[in-house]
């Protein structure tokens, strides 16, 4: 018997039900959700073809329009690769913008090639109101965030705790002048899918209080959710009181030893050197009015031997020669200041493995 067309969007989430996404692929760069592929009908040119045909000849005129753009040889191609998904993926949907015109045609032609493969009702409008609406409902739980001067472990705490939320990991950056990965940041609303979706499968395992990083509003190019950044400027603070080389320990891993590594992974050797260099060079650039012209040049030099000292020997002694300084005078001071406004709401304060403790009990 076929399976039915889905309307449970919740449990498509929580699932990770595979989805083949048949919006053309410019709709798709835009946002889609982290288990859909795009296997377009219509490739960006020729929905383009078809909409202005639409909204001058009407809908019956179109659809004559995209039955001659895809025919023969196209249609094949594209039937092949819509079978080869649904083979792969029997418990599978697909999807269109609304769930009309685009995802009945796919369901049509993968029938008459003997699949019956359900689509999602509603489409991608369907699915992305309904991951906003979590957002929305998840800024109304209760809430604390963790805080602490950078390098205090905030990301990696809220990844070990079953109630922790990852801002930065949902939008692929740290959030710092520093904190872009090798790969590239996610798009405003892929960030808020991929967070949605991670709320949904915590509140699956019977979370009802969540735990953030403190975070400003602006996550490398996305930002935080309305709802989700008002909540956090109420919620309760615990805050990581970390030594010093501790969070210089962890800000080496992070920054350089981690970096560097992926960056070679990617891209090879030599260009992999290359494009760490520029990483941490630009992250300093990125800071540099703030730090004063003399005292940007300085660290900059200072960073520059560190990774010259790096590449011929292994050693990461030197990166503390900027790190430490930049810590000392620019990030520590400006968290100091930031956390002065929310004395107030701080509700507990540790080291590290107090604070997880804690946190762990709510």
């Amino acid at each position: 018997m076929p399976r039915q067309n889905c309307e449970d969007f919740r449990q498509l989430f929580v699932n990770d039900t595979p989805l083949m996404d048949m919006r053309a692929p410019i709709e798709f760069a835009q946002g889609a959700f982290p288990t859909s592929i795009n296997h377009p009908l219509m490739e960006d040119e020729e929905r383009k073809a078809v909409g202005t045909c639409y909204k001058a000849h009407g809908q019956d005129a179109a659809i004559a329009l995209g039955h001659q753009l895809i025919n023969g040889d196209i249609k094949a191609a594209r039937l092949a690769q819509w079978k080869a998904f649904a083979e792969a993926n029997p418990n599978g949907y697909l999807y269109c913008f609304r769930g009309g015109l685009r995802s009945r045609i796919t369901q049509q032609w993968l029938k008459e090639a003997g699949i019956d493969y359900p689509m999602v009702v509603g489409g991608y409008k369907a699915l992305r109101r309904f991951l906003i609406d979590t957002i929305d409902t998840v800024a109304q739980q209760p809430m604390t965030i963790v805080g602490g001067n950078t390098g205090s472990g905030k990301t990696i705490m809220v990844n070990e705790l079953a109630n922790g939320i990852d801002l930065e990991g949902a939008a692929n950056h740290r959030g710092s002048s520093f904190g872009r990965y090798v790969t590239a940041q996610r798009t405003q609303i892929d960030f808020e899918n991929v967070l949605a979706v991670e709320m949904l499968k915590k509140q699956a395992r019977g979370c009802t209080h969540f735990v953030f990083e403190d975070e400003g509003r602006a996550i490398g190019s996305t930002s935080v959710p309305l709802s989700i950044n008002a909540a956090m400027g109420n919620a309760d603070v615990a805050i990581v009181d970390d030594p010093l080389d501790v969070r210089i320990d962890r800000l080496i891993d992070d920054y350089v030893v981690r970096m560097q590594r992926d960056y070679i992974a990617l891209n090879g050797e030599q260009q992999g050197w290359e494009l760490f260099t520029e990483y941490l060079e630009r992250g300093m650039f990125g800071i540099r009015k703030r730090l004063g012209m003399k005292r940007y040049e300085e660290l900059l030099v200072a960073q520059q031997q560190a990774i010259a000292n790096q590449k011929s020997n292994g050693s990461l002694t030197e990166h503390d020669n900027w790190l430490r300084p930049l810590l000392i005078e620019y990030y520590d001071p400006m968290y100091t200041y930031q956390l002065s406004k929310k004395a107030d709401r701080i509700v507990f304060r540790g080291n590290y493995q107090e604070v997880k403790s804690w946190l762990a009990d709510k």
